[in-house]
């Protein structure tokens, strides 16, 4: 499932460009050099994905808590339910609820850090303006860390997260560099199009959940390593 986080970032990017894109556009970058400023915006870049890494890597630790216990495919089954609700349920309705307000004192200082280094133009701020930025509270993160944690295994869930940043950058470089002039009416049309390509995400992972010994889709319980009833051969 490891190619969902790179479609599921590309689906995110079109809600990143609104986000995170104001963001990207306020980068102390040097604007004289072309070459210069693509580096820049890469360091930047790097630093979202290694936050994202971060992030993956706990996730992952609690999904290979759930592998261990037997119950990966149940895990995969309530990501992708979690998947179709985050995607027909309004955003605004999961906005009255402030999930983030428990670590609001975190978010608080990583919002501050975040601002004081637009100050500077070194390489090692934008690559910090990158890696708070990817800390900062984002639905579509959040969805993406539940898919980290169905992968089971600590290393598999930071790879997911790295994939799924990854897949993000192409869309957000070339909006972010033609913002200017280009207009946002196609956004507007392409952002009706997550919750279709959310519920498809969702989907696949349920599907993965229930074995039904799919290749590369939905590997059946004999494949797994750990099975609820003994196997003997």
């Amino acid at each position: 499932m490891l190619y969902s986080a790179l479609i599921f970032g590309f689906i995110s990017s079109l809600h990143c460009v609104g986000m995170c894109g104001p963001i990207a556009m306020m980068l102390p970058v040097d604007k004289d050099n072309s070459l210069k400023k693509w580096i820049q915006i890469a360091t930047y870049q790097l630093g979202r994905v290694v936050a994202y890494a971060s992030l993956g890597l706990l996730f992952g630790i609690l999904g290979s808590g759930f592998f261990f216990a037997g119950f990966q495919q149940q895990l995969s089954i309530v990501v992708g339910i979690f998947m179709i609700i985050v995607a027909v349920v309004p955003e605004k309705k999961f906005a009255t609820y402030n999930f983030s307000k428990p670590i609001y004192s975190i978010i608080s200082k990583v919002k501050s850090k975040l601002g004081s280094q637009f100050k500077n133009k070194t390489f090692k701020s934008l690559f910090l303006i990158g890696l708070f930025n990817g800390y900062l509270p984002c639905g579509m993160v959040y969805v993406a860390l539940f898919g980290a944690m169905a992968m089971n295994h600590v290393f598999l869930g930071s790879l997911y997260m790295i994939l799924f940043g990854l897949g993000t950058i192409p869309l957000m470089a070339v909006v972010v560099n033609f913002l200017k002039s280009t207009s946002f009416t196609f956004y507007a049309k392409f952002q009706k199009a997550i919750p279709v390509l959310m519920i498809f995400m969702g989907i696949l992972f349920i599907v993965r959940g229930f074995g039904l010994n799919i290749p590369y889709f939905s590997p059946s319980t004999m494949n797994l390593h750990i099975q609820s009833e003994v196997n003997c051969h």
